[in-house]
């Protein structure tokens, strides 16, 4: 990149300059730190085998210290390479989907929303709620939610899959033991310049009133939007925005989104075939268990990572599931 940079006419292309020098300074950073570790190390190594032949405790106390700074710093840039996908240090679409079961489901499918959001919060990431289908009853049929922050993507891809809730039914006048499904879906927030081919013909839109469920309405006030991509029948919805066209334009980022992960997994599956693995999508990846009852545990079922406090889990207390499966990913890359 410094060598393109240096290039006579590389300024020509102001847009495409400017990316690739924002590039070029990431690549810096991120090789900086690495090779500031090293030198960091080097000196650690020197020092440890002066203290050893002068047989200074004191100084070999001190550096001791330092060697469990670098520790903690070399685990922390270790964790980052599970961010190495193409995607994984931009925003997400978070979108949740109640499975059958009517009221039971949704009524979990609203507990998950609110986790993520919870989580959300807590990592002073910026969330935006894009379309939202109340339950008959209680809980939520369906959601999605715009989250913003830095390796937003990148943890919650983590979370893609099917959630099983186990607990003593509150809407069950017998009180008696449920089990319920939920499909979290996680897509990038594609940048502009990432194409995806759709062709307006493959497309079938609908506008129906914002806060409505559905159906298709010719009135002047009807804003909110959903958009079929025939060819897959993915759907995307939006009825968060003031206008039609904002509505229109946001639901085509999140039907970007999804057809790009739907290649993307595709792609996925045609790798782990080759290496022998199975990897199933969709409702067949149940990837984590919340039981409330007849005990309390909440169990990733990729890991085997187990958590007792499920109040804490269900408050947005869910770092520790996505790093023992993103740092699962890293060991599997390196092996």
């Amino acid at each position: 990149m410094e060598e393109l940079s240096s290039k006579p006419g590389f300024w020509e292309d102001v847009e495409g300059a400017q990316k690739v020098m924002q590039q070029l300074t990431r690549h810096k950073e991120t090789v900086g730190l690495w090779r500031g570790l090293a030198k960091h190390i080097s000196d650690l190594s020197e020092l440890l085998e002066l203290a050893a032949a002068d047989d200074d405790a004191a100084m070999a106390e001190e550096l001791a210290r330092d060697i469990e700074k670098v520790e903690d710093e070399l685990e922390d840039l270790e964790f980052r390479l599970a961010f190495s996908g193409p995607h994984d240090a931009g925003n997400a679409i978070l979108s949740i989907h109640a499975g059958a079961g009517g009221t039971e489901s949704q009524d979990w499918a609203s507990m998950l929303l609110r986790m993520y959001l919870r989580w959300a919060e807590s990592h002073r990431f910026k969330t935006e709620m894009l379309d939202s289908m109340p339950g008959e009853e209680a809980g939520i049929k369906s959601a999605t939610v715009a989250v913003a922050g830095e390796y937003a993507f990148g943890y919650l891809k983590s979370e893609r899959g099917v959630h099983r809730l186990v607990r003593l039914s509150p809407f069950d006048a017998a009180h008696r033991r449920h089990t319920s499904f939920v499909l979290v879906e996680v897509v990038p927030d594609l940048e502009d310049e990432i194409e995806v081919q759709i062709n307006p013909d493959d497309l079938r839109i609908d506008t129906f009133h914002a806060g409505g469920h559905g159906g298709q309405n010719v009135q002047k006030n009807a804003t909110a939007i959903r958009i079929t991509h025939l060819p897959t029948g993915l759907i995307a919805s939006c009825q968060n925005e003031r206008s039609l066209a904002q509505n229109r334009a946001m639901a085509m980022k999140v039907l970007r989104g999804r057809l790009y992960a739907l290649e993307d997994a595709k792609r996925e599956e045609e790798r782990a075939r080759l290496k022998g693995k199975h990897v199933s999508a969709g409702w067949g990846n149940q990837i984590r268990s919340y039981v409330l009852h007849p005990y309390h545990m909440v169990k990733d079922l990729r890991t085997d990572h187990e958590v007792g406090n499920t109040d804490a889990v269900l408050d947005g207390d869910i770092d520790s599931f996505m790093h023992s499966y993103l740092e699962s990913l890293v060991g599997e890359a390196q092996a």
